[in-house]
């Protein structure tokens, strides 16, 4: 095994969804910057990066998010909490996420003109719910990229949907094209009192090959 693959492993095995953090633990905009400089590498349909990031530290606006989020310790606690929220009309956006290939050659006008209408078409033939199931399913995938990115620098996370979204909405001024996905709280782990890992299913439970 090569160094760099025992490494992921390492990050993939310890990182796990913190509880608790320590107080008072700052995490720089640079540091995030870079996280998030890592995530944007995330997979999307169509590369339409459907994903936005709202990051919440200054101390007053997340005692509301706190509020909202069902007075969960780890937002008090945490360095900052992360609201994910994903782009219900992203497929609008088809036109200036391929300009760069269109600008180097690597699509002809008439490739570029296919690509945008086939995009645009494909989404509005599936309707609403289709675009919403799309929305938080680019960014439940980079959200778990930033996780494993977050932990490979030496920050914890912690996943959460249990918060009012239109509280949220409102809190964060959130508009309409976008659903939130998740918020995620991000700091130092306070492993005072960490408890084992959860249950894991074996492989064999989640997985079958050719039917289920």
């Amino acid at each position: 095994m090569k160094e760099h693959e025992h490494d992921f492993t390492a990050v993939v095995k310890s990182r796990r969804s913190a509880n608790k953090f320590i107080p008072g633990v700052e995490i720089e905009d640079k540091e995030l910057n870079e996280i998030f400089n890592l995530t944007k590498f995330a997979p999307s349909a169509f590369n339409l990066q459907h994903t936005h990031y709202v990051v919440v530290k200054d101390p007053a606006l997340k005692e509301k998010v706190y509020e909202a989020a069902a007075k969960q310790y780890k937002v008090k606690t945490a360095s900052a909490v992360i609201l994910v929220l994903g782009k219900l009309d992203a497929h609008q956006d088809a036109g200036t996420m391929n300009e760069g290939l269109l600008n180097l050659g690597v699509l002809s006008k008439q490739e570029y003109d296919r690509l945008v209408s086939d995009t645009i078409g494909f989404y509005e033939s599936r309707g609403e719910a289709f675009m919403r199931e799309e929305a938080i399913r680019s960014a439940s995938l980079s959200a778990m990229q930033m996780m494993l990115v977050a932990k490979d620098r030496g920050w914890d996370t912690c996943t959460m949907i249990g918060f009012d979204p239109g509280q949220i909405r409102q809190l964060l001024q959130v508009p309409d094209n976008y659903v939130p996905a998740m918020l995620i709280a991000i700091g130092k782990e306070d492993a005072s009192s960490l408890r084992p890992r959860g249950y894991r299913k074996p492989v064999g439970e989640f997985v079958s090959y050719n039917a289920f």
